[in-house]
């Protein structure tokens, strides 16, 4: 476990109390669980909770870490998923806790990411509630606040519940499709004195088990269609980040001599300098994207989120001409609340299984139907790396993505970097992922705000890879969520965040002038109501007062380059670092 223990967080005496309290029995089933952390915003809903991790557990294993809103704590639990594929513990504060903390779980629910949040409620006993503060803050159905994007919710009444209540949510997060999972601790149950040590069971008994493994008539199926494939694709979505299943994806494109296309919403999936990668990461689809998904006669969709829509964008239609083999679990979590199932895809042979397991099930029958002969396809000729060099331009020129990619590439100079956020309109033709780690995809929900808590989350998880974690982020979504950097200064989580800035909300400018073109009005007008300026932020000072190190607004890319260099080299001896740079809008 990486060591962000800070000394003024040492509680003395503790750890060495017998298990007492309900609340004792729930710190414990977090340690027999091996959580590492559990972020927090403190709250006197779960005080028992709070009191059982300092002086029962010793705030170790786990060890609390404090943010300053319920928001940034989910975030950071939801981008240390995104590098360990593992959940981590949340605690939220009654029904007010929880609803600043929506937001955030509803990304960590579009993103499929496992997570146990522990929240809170007054007692349910109306005898034993404080006057206002405890009545204001308990619900009958506190629950039902997220439980349309939550995979399993329960409120436990008695410490023995609470102990079963925990070895379920902790099954339930892990088992596939993952998804957060929400336990509400009454604060009577918590407060509820032991006669004895309950018996806590061993977790190893309840483990989820192994993922669903691939039918095989539709092994079978999917295999008989790729080898006669003249044109197979393959759209690899979301997948973990097992470094043998990436070469599993591998093994499987260049044996069937496929064609390859990943998202920038999820993370790096597959080498995008190999050759069989021919267009760049994609949030929607290029011409050379469209041409392969009109082209292909059999493709391969791995937990590929929305292969209907992305077809329609393609083609204009929602089905494919080819055949489509969909694998995926994802349709175990669509339910009549959320639309995030998006368009029903037509499908020729479905896979109920997570991408891994499916390639590990469909290459080695593929390997035998071919005789391990790799496959001659109708394909063009794979081109070579379309890795971009970088751009020479006047040094005093305005500064432009482009610009911010050779600059912290010169930065990194070769070491070995986790890219863990990129902007809205940041394009895949200046990106280059060559390992599962290199870059972690979005948030899920396109959630504003969640960027900062996000990538401490993912920086966590990083601390002592030997990588640097950095994260590109847009102003608007730096502003949102500044106050979640404070938790990487006060634990010493090492992350440089540089600010893609150009003082607008400028996804909504490109909307207004969208709209304005279509009524015949004058796009002039479309930054009215859209800019961060008059005063701009400063977004360094701002930084600087959470504790961290900073610098801007640069204008320049030689010195941006000189700035993210000195950065680099002070995130990798431990520090925070934030930069400021002001970009051109359009």
């Amino acid at each position: 476990m990486p060591d962000t223990t800070n000394s003024m967080e040492q509680p003395v005496n503790a750890g060495q109390f017998e298990m007492s309290w309900g609340s004792d029995a729930v710190a414990q089933m977090l340690r027999e669980f091996g959580i590492d952390y559990i972020a927090l915003n403190p709250g006197a809903s779960y005080r028992g909770l709070h009191d059982s991790l300092v002086n029962y557990l010793g705030n170790r294993d786990p060890e609390m870490l404090v943010a300053l809103h319920e928001e940034h704590a989910v975030a950071i639990a939801h981008g240390y998923a995104k590098v360990t594929d593992k959940p981590m513990a949340v605690a939220v504060h009654s029904n007010v806790g929880l609803m600043h903390a929506t937001m955030a779980i509803f990304n960590a629910w579009c993103d499929r990411v496992p997570m146990l949040i522990l929240g809170a409620t007054g007692p349910m006993d109306a005898d034993k509630r404080r006057p206002w503060i405890e009545w204001i803050h308990t619900a009958k159905d506190q629950g039902a606040l997220v439980r349309d994007y939550i995979k399993w919710d329960d409120q436990p009444a008695s410490p023995e519940a609470a102990v079963e209540s925990m070895l379920r949510a902790w099954q339930i997060t892990r088992t596939k499709p993952n998804a957060p999972v929400y336990v509400c601790l009454d604060l009577g149950m918590q407060e509820q004195k032991l006669d004895a040590p309950l018996d806590i069971p061993d977790p190893a008994r309840f483990e989820p088990g192994a993922p669903f493994a691939p039918a095989a008539e539709s092994v079978e199926q999917a295999v008989e269609l790729l080898a006669a494939a003249k044109k197979p694709l393959i759209l690899v979505g979301r997948t973990s980040r097992s470094h043998a299943a990436w070469d599993e994806r591998v093994r499987l494109a260049e044996l069937l001599d496929a064609r390859v296309l990943t998202d920038l919403k999820t993370g790096a999936a597959f080498p995008t300098s190999h050759p069989l990668h021919p267009a760049p990461p994609m949030k929607r689809p290029d011409g050379s994207a469209k041409t392969m998904i009109a082209e292909a006669d059999v493709i391969l969709s791995l937990d590929w989120i929305d292969p209907a829509g992305t077809f329609k964008l393609a083609t204009g239609k929602s089905e494919t001409d080819g055949k489509l083999i969909n694998a995926s679990l994802d349709s175990l979590l669509h339910n009549g609340w959320s639309m995030d199932h998006h368009i029903l895809p037509a499908v020729d042979v479905r896979i109920l299984s997570d991408p891994d397991s499916t390639v590990s099930a469909i290459l080695p029958a593929l390997e035998a139907k071919l005789g391990g002969v790799v496959k001659k396809t109708n394909w063009p000729e794979p081109v070579s790396d379309l890795t971009p060099l970088p751009e020479v331009k006047p040094a005093d020129a305005p500064l432009e993505h482009r610009d911010l990619a050779d600059a912290m590439k010169a930065a990194l100079a070769g070491r070995s970097s986790t890219l863990m956020r990129i902007p809205l309109t940041w394009s895949g033709s200046i990106c280059r992922f060559d390992e599962p780690l290199d870059f972690l995809g979005g948030d899920g929900a396109a959630g504003i705000g969640s960027g900062p808590g996000m990538s401490v989350g993912s920086a966590l998880a990083l601390k002592g890879s030997g990588r640097i974690p950095v994260a590109i982020l847009g102003d608007g979504d730096t502003l949102m969520g500044l106050n979640g950097l404070w938790t990487a200064a006060k634990y010493r989580i090492p992350l440089l965040i540089l600010v893609s800035n150009n003082r607008s909300y400028y996804n909504d400018v490109v909307h207004q002038e969208t709209v304005a073109h279509l009524r015949g009005r004058p796009p002039e007008n479309r930054l009215v109501g859209q800019r961060i300026e008059d005063p701009t932020p400063d977004l360094a000072e701002l930084a600087r007062g959470l504790g961290w190190k900073a610098e801007g607004p640069i204008m320049t890319k030689d010195a941006l380059t000189d700035v993210l260099t000195k950065a680099v080299e002070e995130v990798a001896a431990g520090a925070c670092w934030l930069v400021d740079a002001h970009i051109l809008r359009e």
